[in-house]
């Protein structure tokens, strides 16, 4: 539904995006993540036509956004970071302007604009002029005009920026629910809404992609092990010895602390795509140990991001040096 491919812009000497890759399938949540400044924005603004790209090629709902720009913005709803309301109007007159704008049939327009609002919870405001709305409400309004006229891709540039956590969980689930029928890019540098709420993620990182693939094979692919948290109540003796000798361990070490209750935690780690779980479980309660507690851990989003982040400005610096 969205293809980018070898996307670079620059701006004289400085280069915003380079040489970005990416797919979207039909029906999906994409995350695009990345820290303030990484180029986001740049590709997004791409994407809708916003800007031109100085090289590469975008596709959206099968339209090439530089050839066939007209076709390309009917099928793409777009928010912008900072929502284009008109401040002088009301939230109902400024939405269904906007479907004036975007081709919808007179009759239809009323509709639409209902549903939208009603979708993004902004009903209530329909006569307040766009200029008073908190932050919040002005966010939203922003997604129900991305909306009105049911777009095959929705391209959402911090969709939850400034909304309070209530609407967060709201617009978050809104979002959830318009996937299937919608293809959607999440464009965010907030971790916690790409794991909630994307299936795959692209992280970029000054400009360029340094991953793409789902969290959980990030998690696997990142820690280069299988690694689980294991909690014995064994009366003070070590188990680590028993631990390292059941097949498959590669090491044990001491884990995180316990918390609350009696038992030691243990880190324990077996080669990639190994399960060692029944056999852990086998020897603890074989020794008569009391097992506590046995989960797979896993590496945050948080620590993807550093360490892609970190490594990859790294290199720059170690060729420079060299």
């Amino acid at each position: 539904m969205i293809e980018v491919q070898h996307l670079t812009k620059r701006y004289g000497r400085v280069t915003a995006v380079e040489d970005v890759s990416f797919r979207v399938e039909r029906g999906e949540i994409l995350g695009f993540l990345g820290p303030n400044g990484a180029g986001k924005t740049t590709t997004m603004r791409i994407l809708t036509g916003y800007m031109p790209a100085t090289a590469g090629k975008a596709v959206v709902a099968g339209f090439d956004v530089f050839d066939q720009p007209l076709e390309a913005k009917r099928r793409t709803g777009y928010l912008p970071e900072t929502p284009p309301l008109y401040p002088d109007m009301t939230v109902r007159e400024y939405l269904t302007f906007v479907a004036s704008i975007k081709g919808i049939a007179p009759g239809d327009r009323s509709r639409r604009v209902s549903e939208a609002m009603a979708r993004t919870s902004v009903a209530d405001m329909a006569a307040r002029h766009c200029g008073k709305l908190s932050k919040g409400y002005r966010q939203r309004v922003g997604l129900a005009q991305a909306i009105l006229h049911n777009p095959d891709v929705l391209i959402l540039d911090e969709p939850t920026a400034g909304l309070d956590p209530k609407q967060i969980i709201e617009t978050r689930q809104l979002i959830k629910d318009l996937a299937g029928t919608h293809t959607i890019i999440l464009s965010t540098h907030i971790l916690p809404e790409v794991s909630q709420t994307c299936q795959r993620v692209v992280i970029i990182n000054h400009g360029r992609v340094v991953a793409v693939d789902t969290p959980d094979n990030l998690m696997h692919r990142l820690r280069g092990s299988e690694t689980l948290y294991l909690q014995v109540d064994a009366g003070g003796v070590d188990v680590t010895a028993t631990l390292a000798g059941v097949p498959g361990v590669t090491r044990v070490a001491a884990g995180e602390a316990p918390g609350t209750g009696a038992g030691t935690g243990y880190e324990v780690q077996s080669a990639q795509g190994e399960d060692v779980r029944r056999e852990l479980a086998r020897a603890v309660v074989t020794h008569g140990w009391g097992l506590l507690e046995l989960r797979p851990m896993r590496m945050s989003l948080e620590e993807i991001f550093l360490h892609l982040t970190t490594e990859e400005e790294k290199e720059p610096a170690e060729a420079t040096h060299a």
